[in-house]
């Protein structure tokens, strides 16, 4: 499969065991590495939303859309067009903080991010952070220079904006 520019898929799927399984493996059967994948369940209690971000071109990936759509335990699917969405994505960070400097430093920096800290311990700080993956990536390398010692993102979750339900066929 040729590379192509980072697209995000949304897919309204039926809130039970073996859906998820059933996507990944769609993507797996086409040679597609997913760059994230994040699920939750949506404001209906049967429903949840399964937020996908891989790089793909435009011809493969309308293909992918067009089979998930078919599997029975999708409801609707479709790419977010990227100029009308909002994304947000959490990452968990534990920083090296041996010092009190070092914690004071990293505790501004954090400010700046709009981040929280949300562990202290003598030698390292944990930090919350939220935004647009291009936030989280330049938090994270301003915190290389401290040492990270531990990292967990989400991966992006993302809604149409608007006053409307978004895109996804339902």
């Amino acid at each position: 499969m040729e590379s192509g520019k980072t697209r995000v898929v949304s897919a309204i799927v039926e809130n039970k065991p073996g859906v998820l399984h059933s996507v990944s493996n769609l993507f797996r059967r086409r040679n597609f590495n997913i760059e994230s994948i994040t699920v939750g369940p949506t404001e209906e209690r049967d429903l949840a939303r399964i937020t996908i971000t891989v790089s793909a071109d435009e011809k493969t990936l309308d293909q992918v859309v067009k089979q998930l759509d078919k599997l029975v335990d999708v409801v609707g699917v479709a790419e977010l067009d990227p100029d009308s969405i909002v994304t947000r994505e959490l990452a968990l960070v534990k920083i090296n903080a041996p010092t009190a400097k070092e914690r004071s430093d990293i505790i501004s920096c954090v400010h700046v991010f709009r981040g929280r800290v949300v562990d202290v311990s003598p030698v390292s700080l944990m930090v919350e952070i939220t935004g647009t993956s291009d936030k989280i990536d330049a938090f994270l390398n301003l915190m290389k220079t401290f040492g990270i010692i531990e990292l967990a993102r989400t991966g992006i979750t993302a809604l149409s904006r608007g006053g409307q339900a978004g895109n996804v066929d339902e």
